[in-house]
């Protein structure tokens, strides 16, 4: 009986008509989230600026541990690093030591261009890259030798599931990517408009921090991350003893062309003196002009794009419009 009752179960599971219904109201249920997601999102700006506030007072932290004997400033500058992650993740780490066995050097890079900083995303990232690989591959063989074979060799289905093992172990580093792409993509979008509002404010007399903080409350608007950002340049750049370090970890965070150039021009500009007014007013235009090229790059490339869709969907659609009435006719005769 119980034999019956997972054959019953599996052929259930494994019907197509179930599958596409299961699809179909996945996608529908992906579009409500997405179109009412902005409604119940609330804020985001006053959450990033709160996190900014906490990232200034814990420079601010930092500058007076350093100012002390030196045998507490190694401590407590490590004590201010970000909130430290607990729980069962933190133990996994620190007991198998992940952070040695996956060690990455450029891991703080990207984790900043993602916009999360401190230790928690750090050891969230080190546990997942440890378990995600288990997890799918168990899920594939489930799924491979419990619900639905496909009439594949037994060989054949463990090579998947170990594919979609290795799949496990990448797509933490994908996941992070993705993150810092839509990042980057959203600050590049505001970058030109934050400079001409630079330049307005450092040509009406305005230094450099308050310059800043006038525009990362400004630009908060049209993009949350690149407010994030500036407000964090201005608290790196009021408590951190060299200037220019500020300027280098903006580019780093942001790592694009137009915000290193930026930057490079503005180190320039506290090293010798160099107008200010000007470089902004030439890297403004430059940036906005790569913002065209962007956009113009990605109008050429939707021809190509489309014809995939339009062979899929459109011209099936189109035969059963112009053939279904002669077929309905010749079958009536």
């Amino acid at each position: 009986m119980f034999g019956i009752g997972f054959v019953e179960i599996r052929d259930f599971l494994t019907d197509p008509q179930m599958l596409l219904t299961v699809v179909s109201g996945l996608l529908v249920f992906a579009t409500i989230v997405t179109l009412t997601s902005p409604m119940f999102s609330g804020d985001k700006l006053d959450k990033r600026i709160k996190g900014v506030q906490h990232r200034r007072e814990e420079l601010r932290r930092k500058n007076r541990e350093q100012l002390e004997a030196d045998a507490r400033a190694k401590h407590e500058s490590r004590s201010i690093r970000g909130e430290e992650a607990k729980g069962l993740m933190r133990k996994v780490v620190d007991s198998l030591n992940l952070q040695k066995a996956f060690e990455d050097p450029e891991l703080q890079a990207k984790l900043a261009q993602a916009g999360l900083r401190g230790n928690r995303p750090t050891v969230t990232f080190y546990f997942f890259r440890l378990t995600m690989p288990f997890v799918m591959l168990g899920g594939a063989l489930f799924y491979l030798f419990m619900v639905n074979d496909f009439g594949l060799p037994t060989i054949t289905r463990y090579c998947f599931a170990l594919g979609f093992g290795m799949l496990g172990y990448y797509a933490p580093n994908l996941y992070l990517s993705n993150l810092a792409a839509k990042r980057q993509q959203s600050i590049m979008g505001a970058f030109p408009d934050s400079l001409d509002l630079l330049l307005i404010c450092v040509e009406s007399g305005m230094s450099v921090e308050a310059a800043f903080h006038k525009v990362s409350t400004e630009i908060g608007t049209q993009s949350v991350e690149l407010a994030e950002e500036l407000s964090l340049t201005t608290a790196e750049l009021a408590y951190l003893q060299d200037r220019r370090v500020a300027y280098e970890n903006l580019a780093k965070r942001t790592n694009h062309p137009g915000v290193k150039a930026v930057c490079t021009s503005l180190i320039q500009a506290e090293r010798y003196g160099t107008p200010l007014g000007q470089a902004l007013r030439v890297m403004a235009k430059e940036n906005r002009d790569m913002r065209l090229a962007a956009a113009e790059k990605k109008a050429a490339s939707l021809p190509a794009k489309l014809t995939v869709p339009m062979i899929v969907f459109f011209l099936p659609v189109l035969f059963v419009v112009i053939l279904g009435p002669a077929i309905i006719r010749f079958n009536s005769l």
